[in-house]
């Protein structure tokens, strides 16, 4: 019931003038409103602190939707930044929220937040930040900080913010630095699957579409021989996505997250790839929607770790399992 909600809804609000005006650095109030009314944004909370109380991995399955219309909001974030505080025992406010951590952040005796984060997610746009501290404390922020705008590939906000504030709550979590950076993998691997998915249906149907020497492009082979490559880079984007949700928990499967973002993001960059050889040159045109899911991909790949970071993690846990345990272990991940 939750996707098909969140189809429906994203559906209706995310549209292609909707997808340009945030380009510009508007935020489609009207589609979180929405989205907010539908408690989406509180998928991943137990009930007792106001969510659904369904599972993990069915409360992220709502980031795969959302990757299929590149929804121009902060829902990944406000999730996560709300399981963030929820593990904390912190209340969870309304509206929108997003998460800083780093190093250049410290928390005084007298609660008091300073230091400077980048590349926060919709910093400029959002009511709250859950921020974790290098040891192991979680802060609500609720304003008092500036904002330098900055912005990723497709243009989403991944701004520079400054802190300078008292925190409205602050509580030990049993969440690590690692666990989060798991976390926020998990959810960049279901994005991608969703966008894949979309691209894939596209470039099919344009393949179907669009006639050259008097027939479909989609009947030569080579063209054909693409769409299979892209399908199969899609499946597996979304088998990675699925393990990925499965792994995010109280006990983070961090091994199992590294190999699907790490398969997720190599296939982000092919499908993106195969998707503009096959639509041509109109798909790299501003009017065309191709290129709001292809930026998002390449963007995406890259956010809380590419492929060369989780597949060295991966490397690293294989090799301290040693030889002896390599297959048990592998098959275990």
């Amino acid at each position: 019931m939750l996707v098909e909600t969140a189809e429906r809804l994203f559906g209706d609000a995310v549209t292609p003038q909707v997808l340009a005006a945030s380009e510009r650095g508007g935020f489609a109030q009207g589609a979180w409103d929405a989205l907010e009314e539908a408690g989406l944004h509180l998928a991943l909370l137990p009930e007792s602190a106001g969510g659904f109380g369904v599972g993990t991995a069915e409360a992220l399955s709502l980031l795969r939707v959302a990757g299929r219309h590149a929804l121009p909001l902060p829902l990944a974030e406000t999730m996560l930044a709300g399981w963030l505080l929820s593990r904390a025992d912190i209340a969870v406010p309304a509206g929108a929220m997003t998460l800083a951590t780093g190093p250049g952040l410290s928390l005084g005796a007298d609660g008091r937040l300073t230091g400077t984060v980048r590349g926060v997610a919709w910093g400029r746009h959002v009511r709250a930040i859950a921020v974790l501290l290098e040891d192991s404390r979680v802060a609500l922020v609720e304003g008092g900080f500036t904002v330098v705008a900055r912005e990723n590939i497709a243009r989403e906000p991944r701004d520079t913010l400054t802190f300078d504030t008292m925190v409205s709550a602050m509580a030990v979590s049993p969440v690590s630095a690692a666990d989060l950076r798991a976390a926020g993998a998990a959810t960049r691997a279901l994005l991608i699957a969703g966008a894949l998915e979309r691209i894939t249906g596209m470039t099919t149907q344009y393949a179907l579409d669009r006639t050259q020497f008097g027939r479909p492009i989609g009947r030569f082979q080579a063209v054909q021989h693409s769409l299979a490559t892209l399908a199969a880079e899609t499946a597996a984007a979304i088998a990675a996505g699925d393990i990925a949700a499965e792994a995010v928990g109280e006990a983070m499967a961090i091994p199992a997250i590294a190999a699907a973002k790490a398969r997720a993001s190599e296939a982000a960059g092919i499908g993106a790839g195969l998707a503009h050889q096959i639509h041509g040159a109109i798909g790299f045109t501003y009017e065309h929607s191709l290129h709001y899911f292809t930026k998002r991909l390449h963007a995406w790949r890259d956010e809380y770790g590419g492929e060369a970071e989780w597949s060295a993690l991966l490397g690293r846990h294989l090799a301290a399992a040693g030889a002896d345990a390599l297959w048990p272990t592998l098959t275990a991940i």
